[in-house]
């Protein structure tokens, strides 16, 4: 979120497209990321030069975790390639938002092959970029930072431990979104730490108050509170 408002301040937007672009936002915190691609879409449609990146950027994200749903037959990871190629060209060879986008997509498209190794190399180099950046007061990753995009990955691939660490460091560094509080309690459950497992799912629950739709993830927050956590 924090990279989306320096772009948006950085390079303003019309007022339909901005509001396209928080609402993206708030929807990729609450697990809706296909919807979430979409708005991001609608606002580059519009002219918002801030969305150009994170549209392809999210598409590439949701495109990758359906190869993967698929077993990733190559049909599948041709958008996931467009997405890259679309990110390549607007990072220039260029350090920055575009280029970190273009490294986890490429990520992304590695875990839908389970090649782990490959994954890993992307998602370093991705983490090291967004870092640097940091570091000079300019966005990483729109919407999505390398961590918790590290997290959705190493536990897509059954990596528990990994994906934990990248889900807590993600948390550390300022209030965790519902979607990390999830990473962390399916990572602590999928590790046999059912303390951890509940309270997580307990914060996910509260923050998630009185919503009026119940995603899988607050479903199975739900379940996982009444039949493990006494």
């Amino acid at each position: 979120m924090l990279a989306l408002l320096v772009a948006l301040a950085q390079a303003p937007c019309p007022p339909d497209a901005a509001m396209l672009m928080a609402d993206a936002s708030v929807r990729a915190e609450e697990f809706d990321l296909p919807g979430a691609a979409d708005r991001m879409q609608r606002a580059a449609l519009r002219g918002c030069a801030a969305a150009d990146i994170a549209a392809p950027y999210l598409r590439g994200l949701v495109d990758a975790r359906e190869a993967f749903r698929q077993g990733a037959p190559p049909e599948s990871l041709a958008p996931v390639r467009d997405a890259i190629a679309s990110l390549q060209a607007l990072a220039r060879g260029r350090p920055g938002p575009a280029e970190i986008a273009r490294l986890l997509v490429q990520a992304a498209a590695a875990a839908a092959q389970s090649e782990r190794d490959e994954m890993a190399l992307y998602l370093d180099a991705a983490r090291e970029m967004e870092m640097l950046q940091r570091s000079a007061d300019q966005p990483g990753a729109p919407v999505i930072g390398s961590l918790e995009v590290a997290g959705d990955l190493w536990l897509q691939v059954f990596r528990y431990a990994d994906a934990q660490r990248n889900y807590v460091q993600a948390s550390e560094q300022g209030r965790p979104t519902p979607r990390v509080l999830a990473g962390l309690a399916r990572t602590a459950a999928r590790l046999g730490e059912r303390d951890a497992a509940c309270a997580h799912y307990l914060a996910l629950v509260d923050r998630w108050g009185t919503r009026g739709s119940e995603p899988l993830e607050i479903q199975e927050a739900r379940t996982y509170l009444r039949d493990m956590c006494r």
